[in-house]
């Protein structure tokens, strides 16, 4: 029986809530994977979130923060998903701040 990570699954649903993927968009996701350290980045810096800030916001530290952007860790697909999500809904991590 394979493991589904529950957080996974809900950011899943989130992200195709908030972007409403077409089909053909799909495609290209599908037959594109994205390099997470250069697409971590790109979302990071779209966050416009201080290292401290958004370290609070991702539930991490600000160590961690470091390491995905020095490329000595790369985020996790969950992580992935809820940087995509911040950026697509800023008031997002407002709230999560708080």
């Amino acid at each position: 029986m394979e493991y589904k990570d529950p957080m996974f699954e809900l950011l899943s649903s989130l992200e195709q809530i908030v972007f409403k993927h077409d089909v053909s968009q799909q495609n290209i996701t599908l037959n594109q994977k994205p390099n997470p350290f250069s697409e971590f980045e790109q979302l990071r810096k779209g966050t416009g979130l201080k290292n401290d800030d958004f370290a609070r916001v991702m539930g991490v530290s600000v160590a961690m923060v470091h390491e995905w952007e020095s490329k000595r860790v790369k985020p996790s697909p969950t992580e992935l998903k809820l940087l995509r999500l911040l950026q697509a809904n800023p008031r997002l991590s407002k709230q999560l701040m708080e």
